[in-house]
């Protein structure tokens, strides 16, 4: 397929522009590097099958040719990122999505849509399964987040209903791997470059609040295949095994050899007590479930931090 891509240069773009070039696809891959990085592209620059394009998606999109699939990944998506961004991610949820639907809309391609399992914000259904409609705080400091998927998603079925789009939405549960950044506020890169340092691990609250974490390659393999699936509708794609932060916390220091302490502060607001997806549907549909456990994922995501630090 020919495939625009935006957020083509984020921790979770850039590992799925590899695996669509590598199966054989051309990736068209836009991102304006605010929270990505031209370096995770490394790989495939310069491939022939790759092209990358530095602009804001909120902006028109300009491409030549036929298109097959427009997917829409471009977003902060760390708890870092979108509250130091907060106009910009509610403008890349509302006017990027709208600018990466009418490219589909005008190129009659299929359009992919990556949510979150944000939208089912501080959870009072356990665990979520898709038709659960969520319990978000709409004017809470992570709404800018939160609101701003769950309007892409709304969007993105208008499009369908009215304009007979043919659509796929994901929505992701706590990715974690290689090309997380240092210094992005995700739990899991927070607790290793932490553990790595020997400074303390914080965690927030008492730490009995859960989180489901997925490694990439799994998820990069369900988002791929939901997009060659015939489903239209919301697929969660994540592990449904579920994790406090505490153990998450004392699994990062087994996994590192680390004898950094545990420390606690305050709980974020609106900070999620529980979370953990139902893939039941993508068990069905796309004949997907998880297979990396979290020991070999942090193991692997680890050794990655511990030769980034080799290599700067």
């Amino acid at each position: 397929m020919r495939i625009v891509m935006t957020g083509a240069a984020g921790f979770l773009g850039s590992h799925l522009c590899e695996a669509l070039v590598r199966r054989g696809d051309e990736v068209i891959g836009f991102d304006n590097l605010s929270t990505g990085e031209a370096a995770n592209l490394a790989a495939i620059a310069g491939h022939d099958r790759f092209e990358f394009v530095r602009q804001d998606v909120t902006r028109p999109l300009a491409v030549a040719g036929s298109i097959d699939a427009v997917l829409h990944l471009a977003s902060p998506a760390s708890p870092f990122d979108y509250l130091a961004l907060p106009l910009e991610t509610l403008e890349v949820g509302s006017l990027g999505t709208f600018s990466t639907l009418r490219l589909a809309q005008s190129a009659g391609a299929r359009y992919f849509l990556a949510s979150t399992s944000e939208v089912y914000g501080d959870p009072e259904v356990h665990p979520q399964s898709e038709d659960y409609w969520g319990h978000v705080n709409p004017i809470g400091p992570r709404a800018v987040y939160d609101e701003a998927k769950r309007f892409a998603e709304a969007a993105t079925m208008a499009f369908h209903r009215k304009c007979h789009l043919d659509v796929r939405i994901s929505r992701t549960f706590n990715t974690y791997g290689p090309r997380l950044r240092a210094g992005d506020g995700r739990v899991v890169s927070n607790f290793l470059v932490a553990a790595l340092d020997g400074k303390p691990l914080t965690v927030y609250g008492d730490g009995s609040q859960t989180r489901s974490f997925c490694y990439v390659d799994d998820q990069v393999r369900g988002l791929i295949g939901l997009l060659d699936s015939d489903y239209v509708g919301p697929v969660n794609i994540g592990n449904p095994e579920e994790l406090t932060i505490l153990e998450l916390a004392h699994a990062v220091l087994r996994v590192t050899g680390s004898d950094s302490d545990i420390v606690v502060e305050p709980l974020p607001v609106d900070d999620p007590v529980r979370r953990r997806p139902d893939i039941s549907l993508a068990r069905e549909v796309l004949g997907w479930e998880p297979h990396v456990g979290h020991q070999e994922g942090l193991e692997q995501t680890a050794e990655w931090f511990r030769r980034r630090r080799r290599d700067l």
